[in-house]
């Protein structure tokens, strides 16, 4: 919005100029929704308070279990607030990926929206049909993997030598001037293309897959895209969905995500950098960055008070618009398939799950008595149950979770 009003009406005023920096306003954006999450987050939490938005707790035998009975929960309001206000104001609303996140954000946070207010208000503990979660989930799959494959605007480039640069239309080729005069010739590419990691070339094209099974098929390589796209914002988002089970786990994680996230915008939306890193640039990218510091200050923000003991819960609310919206940051700054590394937490949990619930299944069908792989699934209440402490658990994971964010950016590097 300021960078509308002061470019739209040619609002000079001294330092001005500061909003046309990326850097500057994206700074901006994290402290506006850090002081949002920060002030307004308290008033949130006593609202539901007063509206008796209480977590029920089953007793599943896990220590301090019975404490968290009555917490407020739906807290990923203050999320959603403190991402979405900030980016209004500070980010350029004319582009199609800012505004691609604030409907993936919207649409899921509604989604989680609904099922917290069946749990709560109709005292259903199962919430809102799985059915229907998946609807949703698929959903916004297909809005954002059509837009992807299909908006004129959403496109990447490439460097090509001065040769092959001078066959093509030169509506097709970009070139970039450095300081010591040295020519970059980049080529417009619409075709769906990713960052795969230790490959040469470190990049893989959808359409080739496609070429596979023949010339033919390429035409169908958006189905192929699309169906790529649903499948991995509604792992990504179960993923956070089921990591949000003590106290400042998925907020931390989150957080931790977003910044690897953000670092990998700035680079691929930044023609310098990525050409000195051999990466792929995505014109127009970069104003994610903006996005992107809302949603980190808001997930540092909101873990202020869903750390250990916590004051609130993000319910589906939170979980599932952040695990979305991760997914879907991955999926245009082109980089999904680094998600088991970086989201590798999310990932081992969904796993726990799938894991218990199949071998439960299996030696019951087998034997006649269910059998386990762990204590209990997911992960993080394995560990409870081997008498770790809540705080302990979140930091260990927190610490693989930067662990994990380091090997996914030293995969630029490593090809």
């Amino acid at each position: 919005m300021f960078y509308h009003l002061i470019n739209g009406f040619h609002l000079a005023f001294p330092g001005s100029g500061v909003f046309d920096y990326i850097s500057f306003r994206a700074g901006m954006a994290l402290i506006a929704s850090l002081m949002i999450s920060l002030w307004w987050g308290k008033g949130i939490i006593r609202l539901l308070q007063r509206k008796q938005v209480g977590e029920t707790v089953r007793d599943l035998g896990l220590e301090g279990q019975v404490a968290k009975q009555g917490t407020p929960t739906m807290g990923g309001l203050i999320i959603i607030l403190a991402t979405i206000a900030p980016t209004l104001l500070f980010a350029r609303l004319d582009n199609i990926y800012i505004l691609l996140m604030l409907i993936a954000m919207v649409w899921l946070g509604t989604i989680g929206f609904i099922d917290d207010y069946i749990k709560v208000f109709k005292k259903d503990k199962r919430g809102l049909a799985g059915m229907f979660k998946v609807i949703g989930q698929i959903g916004i799959g297909l809005v954002i993997g059509l837009t992807v494959y299909f908006h004129p605007a959403i496109r990447t480039k490439v460097e090509v030598p001065q040769v092959i640069a001078e066959q093509f239309d030169p509506a097709e080729i970009s070139v970039f001037t450095e300081d010591s005069g040295t020519k970059h010739y980049l080529l417009d590419r619409r075709q769906p293309n990713t960052t795969i990691p230790f490959v040469k070339g470190n990049e893989l094209n959808y359409s080739s897959v496609m070429g596979l099974f023949g010339r033919e098929a390429r035409k169908y390589t958006w189905v192929l895209y699309v169906l790529v796209v649903v499948f991995i914002i509604t792992a990504v988002s179960n993923g956070a969905n089921i990591t949000d089970g003590i106290d400042g786990l998925a907020a931390g994680t989150s957080a931790i995500i977003v910044l690897a996230l953000g670092v990998l915008t700035y680079i691929g939306g930044n023609i310098i950098f990525s050409q000195y890193l051999d990466v792929m640039y995505i014109p127009g990218i970069g104003e994610l960055v903006v996005f992107v510091g809302a949603l980190l200050g808001a997930c540092i923000g909101f873990l202020w008070y869903n750390a250990y003991p916590a004051q609130v819960f993000m319910g589906d609310t939170g979980s599932l618009a952040l695990g979305g919206v991760i997914a879907a940051l991955a999926i245009l700054v082109r980089k999904e398939l680094l998600i088991p590394v970086l989201c590798g937490v999310f990932v081992v949990e969904n796993l726990s799950v799938m894991m218990q619930v199949s071998w439960f299944k299996y030696t019951r069908k087998r034997y006649g008595e269910g059998r386990r792989i762990f204590k209990m699934a997911p992960l993080h209440h394995h560990f409870q149950k081997l008498g770790y402490h809540e705080s302990k658990i979140v930091t260990r994971f927190l610490i693989v979770g930067v662990m994990l964010a380091v090997a996914t950016l030293v995969t630029l590097k490593l090809r």
